[in-house]
C-alpha cells in the first residue's frame, strides 16, 4: 500500500513520495486560499485539507474540522495517553496554542500527523468521526424512544421478575434497555417490604439520600410538608426541581392499599418538548434559556427546610438541541423575579404551549400501582402525578444517584 507524505504550508517544499502503482496513489496540489490539499488518483476512503485553522477530513459521508491544538491535545500515542487508566498523560497546557503539523499521511483506516518536535500521532478514522464535533452534532447522546400512551402500550415493553433480575445480568441489561428507551421500567414480583424494595434498587445504582431520607415510606399522614403527603390529586410533576441537581431515578413500590383510585400518571416530558420544538421552535429555544427558581419551604417541628434550585425548563445539549432533562414542577415554581417583563410574557406563552402539550389526554399513561410492582422512573425526563384516593396507602422508595444507573447500563455493553 502506498503511504504518500507531505510537507505542509509552512514548509517551502511540498514532496510527494512515489513508490510502486497503487489504488492509493496520492498527490499535493494547490487550494486557493488555503495553502495545500489532499488529493486521490483513486476512490479512497479518506480525503482531507490542511486549511488556516483547521484539518479539514472528509470520511465517511462527513466533512469534519478539527482545531490543531486539538489534534495535539488528543493523542492517543502511549507517552500522551494511559489505556490502562484512559487517562491523559499529555501536560495540555505545555502546547503551543499556534501549534501546526509538520507532515500529514494517511492509510485506509489511520490519519497520521507529524508534529514539530517528531513525535507521531495516529487517529483511527473510526475514532475521528465518532468524536467529531460534526459527528456528534448528527447522533444522539441518548438513543430514545419518544412515546405516547399508545405508543408505550403498542409497545409492549416487559417487566422483568424479582428472582431473575437479581441473579442474571441479562435480565438486568433487558431492564436498562427499557429504562433507557422510554425513562421508565417495572420489576415485578417484589416482596411488599421496604427492605426488599432496596435490595432490588441497589442492583441498579447507589440510593441517593436526601433531606427525605435514604429509603423512605410514608402515608398520606400530613407529616412532611409536601402534597405528596396527603390523599389529594397530584398534577404531572418532576421531583425536587428545588435541588440544583434535580434527583435523577425515582423509585415508587406501592406496599398497601386499602381503598379506591391513587392511579399513577406518566407522561414523557421529551416527547411533549420534542412536539414544541416540532411546532413552535422560538418557544422551545425560549424555555431551553430562561432560568426560573423552584423553592421548597418546611417548617415543622421535625423538619426544617429550604432548598433552592435554579434552571431552565429544558435543558438541551448546545451542539444537537437534544434534552436532556425537564425542571417541571408547577407547585415548587419560586417567585419570577430575574426576567424582564418582556421577556416573561414569552416565557407564559412557551410554558404554556408545553404545558398543553404535556396535559393532552393522548400523552397520559395512567397505571394502578399493586404490592410487588416497582416502578423505576427517570425523573430528568418522565413526569409522573396520581389521582386522588381514599383508605389507606402506604408507599415506599427512593431516589437513586443517576450517574450510577448510567454506569451500570454501561458495564453492560448499552449506550448510555
Amino acid at each position: 500500500m502506498l503511504l504518500t507524505r507531505i510537507r505542509l504550508p509552512w514548509l517551502s517544499v511540498c514532496k510527494t513520495r512515489v513508490a510502486a502503482p497503487s489504488r492509493l496513489q496520492r498527490s499535493c496540489a494547490p487550494l486557493g486560499n488555503n495553502r495545500w490539499q489532499h488529493t486521490t488518483a483513486q476512490p479512497s476512503p479518506c480525503s482531507w485539507k490542511a486549511r488556516e485553522n483547521s484539518f479539514e477530513v472528509s470520511y465517511g459521508g462527513l466533512v469534519m474540522q478539527f482545531d490543531y491544538m486539538w489534534l495535539r491535545d488528543h493523542c492517543r500515542s502511549a507517552s500522551c495517553y494511559n489505556s490502562k487508566t484512559n487517562q491523559r498523560s499529555l501536560d495540555t497546557a505545555s502546547i503551543d496554542l499556534n501549534i501546526r503539523p509538520e507532515k500529514a499521511r494517511t492509510d485506509d483506516e489511520s490519519l497520521y500527523l507529524t508534529w514539530p518536535d517528531g513525535h507521531v500521532t495516529q487517529y483511527k478514522l473510526d475514532w475521528l468521526a465518532q468524536n467529531s464535533y460534526e459527528g456528534k452534532k448528527h447522533s444522539a447522546m441518548h438513543p430514545r424512544s419518544l412515546w405516547n400512551a399508545g405508543s408505550y402500550t403498542r409497545a409492549d415493553a416487559p417487566s422483568v421478575s424479582f428472582e431473575k433480575f437479581m441473579t442474571c445480568n441479562q435480565e438486568l441489561k433487558r431492564f436498562l434497555t427499557n429504562f433507557l428507551l422510554y425513562g421508565i421500567a417495572f420489576v415485578d414480583d417484589v416482596p411488599a417490604t421496604v427492605e426488599d424494595t432496596e435490595k432490588v434498587t441497589q442492583r441498579v445504582s447507589l440510593i441517593r439520600e436526601t433531606m427525605y431520607g435514604r429509603m423512605w415510606s410514608f402515608t398520606s399522614d400530613y407529616s412532611r410538608g409536601d402534597t405528596a403527603y396527603t390523599k389529594l390529586a397530584l398534577d404531572r410533576h418532576t421531583d425536587t426541581a428545588y435541588f440544583q441537581e434535580p434527583c435523577g431515578i425515582q423509585v415508587f413500590h406501592c406496599l398497601r392499599h386499602e381503598g379506591t383510585g391513587g392511579r399513577t400518571l406518566l407522561v414523557d416530558g421529551f416527547n411533549a418538548a420534542d412536539k414544541l420544538l416540532q411546532r413552535s421552535p422560538k418557544l422551545f429555544e425560549l424555555l431551553t434559556q430562561v432560568p426560573i427558581k423552584h423553592e421548597y419551604l418546611e417548617n415543622l417541628s421535625d423538619h426544617s427546610n429550604h432548598m433552592v434550585g435554579i434552571g431552565p425548563v429544558l435543558n438541551v445539549y448546545p451542539w444537537n438541541n437534544e434534552v436532556y432533562m425537564i425542571r417541571y414542577n408547577n407547585y415548587d415554581r419560586a417567585v419570577i423575579n430575574t426576567v424582564s417583563h418582556d421577556v416573561v410574557q414569552r416565557w407564559y406563552a412557551a410554558h404554556r404551549e408545553l404545558t398543553k402539550e404535556l396535559r393532552d389526554p393522548d400523552n397520559e399513561l395512567w397505571v394502578k400501582l399493586t404490592p410487588g410492582k416497582v416502578i423505576f422512573i427517570d425523573n430528568w425526563r418522565v413526569l409522573h402525578g396520581r389521582e386522588s384516593f381514599t383508605g389507606l396507602r402506604q408507599l415506599c422508595g427512593c431516589y437513586l444517584t443517576r450517574d450510577d444507573v448510567l454506569n451500570t447500563a454501561r458495564s453492560l455493553g448499552l449506550q448510555a
